[in-house]
């Protein structure tokens, strides 16, 4: 079981997506702190009441320029906004820092969690991960073209359920996360977005914020994941992402057999199993 003092985090880069916190309204600090054509839009879309359901201003900014113009098309298309055109080169941006949303969520690592007993004897060799007995190969975003049949039609939900505990039973909490988190992950791999995923300490941020507002978790994700397949059917995102890798094995956690993740906390990599 996962243990939220442990250590597996990043965000969607989070898209979810890494991420989907509910936002104050743009003001126009946004647009003074914006760094880009996308993030200028997002604080229109923002101020003009098309946000719900976007990702905070922090966590919109550590997607690349593909999954914010996904993130955008939608709520910009409602408003009769224009979504600027993405090239293939990314602009340049800095990185912003890791805030802490309150004292019950944390983007800090606390512990170093043991390695899953499933990855005793495995080794690390850049974009793979050797294992006795499988390989495991690093998960970039997928074509369109890639994608299995009906992975994107509404009957295939996200499908987390409500937390029915108490937000202070921490063990309640931690396996309710525990096991949405390894159904969001092959989720996030189905529609092809392996290379943006949240991590685990941003899931449990954005669990924990969103419940403390009155919103409840399973249904905000569900929405988000529902935006992300009806956005995927028009919009290609990159393939590729990953510019760094991880940097051991203690960074990294098994979902089921076929799916590792691992994490720096700035950020989150998956690993799937090879000829499945």
């Amino acid at each position: 079981m996962r243990d939220v003092g442990v250590r597996l985090g990043s965000t969607v880069t989070a898209i979810f997506v890494i991420g989907w916190i509910s936002i104050a309204s743009a003001d126009e600090a946004c647009l003074t702190s914006a760094q880009s054509e996308l993030e200028r839009l997002y604080c229109e879309v923002v101020e003009r009441g098309g946000g719900a359901g976007l990702p905070s201003q922090v966590d919109f900014r550590r997607n690349d320029r593909n999954v914010q113009a996904l993130l955008l098309r939608q709520p910009a298309k409602r408003l009769g906004l224009t979504l600027p055109e993405v090239s293939a080169s990314p602009e340049p941006r800095s990185e912003p820092e890791l805030t802490t949303l309150s004292h019950e969520p944390t983007n800090e690592p606390v512990s170093e969690p043991p390695i899953a007993q499933r990855l005793a004897g495995c080794h690390l060799r850049g974009k793979v991960i050797q294992c006795s007995q499988a390989v495991y190969e690093l998960a970039d975003n997928r074509t369109l073209a890639s994608l299995g049949d009906g992975v994107l039609e509404p009957s295939s939900r996200l499908g987390i359920v409500p937390f029915d505990g108490k937000r202070s039973d921490d063990e309640a909490v931690r396996s309710y996360l525990s096991a949405a988190y390894d159904r969001y992950i092959p989720k996030m791999l189905a529609i092809g977005l392996g290379a943006n995923t949240m991590s685990f300490t941003a899931f449990h941020n954005a669990f924990h914020t969103l419940e403390s507002g009155g919103v409840d978790f399973s249904e905000r994700m569900e929405r988000a994941y529902e935006l992300l397949k009806l956005d995927r059917k028009n919009l290609n995102v990159t393939t590729g992402k990953h510019d760094d890798l991880p940097e051991n094995l203690s960074l990294c956690d098994t979902i089921n057999r076929d799916v590792i993740v691992c994490d720096n906390v700035g950020t989150n990599w998956v690993f799937v199993r090879a000829n499945q």
